[in-house]
């Protein structure tokens, strides 16, 4: 047998698929199935990685390439950087350069007030433009609140902020009917959820009658009071906060509106440099009452936070990338330290959140990397480990990464 002569790789060309250096993708193939003779990339031996359940290899000659409706394979390999876009990828123009700039430009406004949270601020942003929610969590004092505060206040959003606390009521956050003794009849009050931003400041300090009370408006995006159902503006985000240094006297979210929250973002604290930078500005008179005063600018609008969401909304996901989402989801389910896996929500989700991700890195197609950075903060509020896992010390965010590495890549 002839074997074909290898060629050089060229000096400033990016490596090609198969070359050292450049990682390794494959044909999309179903959970569970592996070319012959093969182990898929990351699939972990017996012993390795205790926390993800490894995959069973296919029979010779049972694994087919999949196929477009067309009866052709998918599009040649590419990584996403150095190879040229699919043709199915959204075309963008000079307004979607534009939307971007000005969105991106809310990383610069809100450094101005917050230092060291760009990875939170990416991630409201994403939030805004998929209409999700996010769950903040942090000690007390890692500028939670402020971040939203200046967001809103750079989107020219309207936000509301409630502090929840055990004796808040439903009608408090929704909103309820008023008698009025001149008119002699009801109207009804709105409730401060009727805004654009919504902060739930340590949400899981009031009850779970009250907590419900959102569960409405963050999934339908409307109230019902009275049976009346009257909806809420566009765009709706709660932003939730929540300690998690701190059980007594608090009430764990349940599963149902941990689910409802697009993102659970981590604020940890600063390091050193980042401390001296803060005190810096407040010893030189910031105020984080007084944003105005800091110099915060309104760089964009609703409408055109609107109009950059439905845009994102139609980046093309290959057949290949949304069959490597599913292969993660179902691999959650299957993850023996898992009590409970990822629920399609949570993977459209994902979907929604990476469409985002690639519209704000001006690309017009998802890629597999644009998926494995958005899990840990997707799916971390929506499993639970197993109290032997938990036992063991092991850790959400550790269990995902496993499951990750477990999960064939696609190309």
């Amino acid at each position: 047998m002839t074997v074909p002569p290898q060629h050089p790789q060229q000096p400033g060309q990016p490596p090609q698929p198969g070359q050292p250096g450049q990682p390794q993708y494959a044909q999309p193939q179903q959970p569970g199935h592996a070319q012959p003779g093969q182990t898929q990339p990351g699939q972990p031996q017996p012993g390795q990685a205790p926390h993800a359940q490894p995959q069973t290899p296919s029979q010779p000659g049972q694994h087919h390439a999949p196929v477009n409706h067309g009866g052709q394979q998918f599009a040649p390999p590419r990584d996403g950087q150095h190879a040229a876009p699919p043709e199915e990828a959204l075309t963008l123009t000079d307004e979607d350069a534009r939307l971007r700039d000005v969105l991106l430009r809310v990383r610069t406004e809100t450094g101005k007030a917050v230092v060291g949270q760009t990875a939170a601020v990416d991630g409201i942003l994403i939030a805004l433009l998929v209409q999700g929610h996010v769950l903040l969590e942090g000690v007390p004092g890692v500028a939670k609140t402020l971040l939203v505060r200046t967001i809103a206040q750079c989107l020219d959003l309207d936000s509301q902020r409630v502090q929840f606390t055990p004796d808040l009521m439903p009608g408090d956050v929704t909103g309820s009917m008023i008698y009025d003794a001149k008119s002699g009849d009801f109207s009804f009050r709105e409730g401060p959820v009727f805004t654009n931003l919504l902060v739930a400041d340590e949400i899981n300090r009031t009850p779970p009658k009250t907590q419900s009370a959102l569960l409405e408006a963050m999934e339908e995006r409307q109230v019902t009071v009275d049976g009346a159902t009257r909806r809420l503006t566009e765009p709706f985000l709660v932003a939730a906060t929540q300690n998690p240094v701190e059980y007594e006297g608090t009430y764990p979210l349940p599963e149902a509106q941990l689910d409802r929250f697009l993102f659970k973002l981590v604020l940890d604290l600063p390091d050193r440099d980042t401390e001296f930078t803060i005190l810096s500005r407040h010893a030189h008179g910031f105020d984080s009452h007084r944003l105005r005063a800091a110099g915060i600018e309104r760089v964009a609008g609703p409408d055109e936070l609107l109009a950059a969401g439905a845009r994102a909304a139609q980046v093309h996901c290959a057949p290949e990338v949304i069959a490597y989402i599913v292969d993660i989801v179902q691999a959650t389910r299957r993850a023996p330290s898992l009590a409970l896996g990822v629920s399609p929500r949570g993977a459209t989700r994902l979907l929604a959140a990476a469409q985002a991700q690639a519209w704000l890195s001006g690309r017009g197609y998802i890629t597999p990397d644009d998926v494995k950075s958005l899990v840990p903060a997707t799916f971390r509020h929506r499993i639970a480990l197993r109290p032997e896992a938990q036992m063991e010390g092991a850790d959400v965010d550790r269990v995902l990464a496993s499951i990750v590495e477990s999960v064939h890549v696609p190309r």
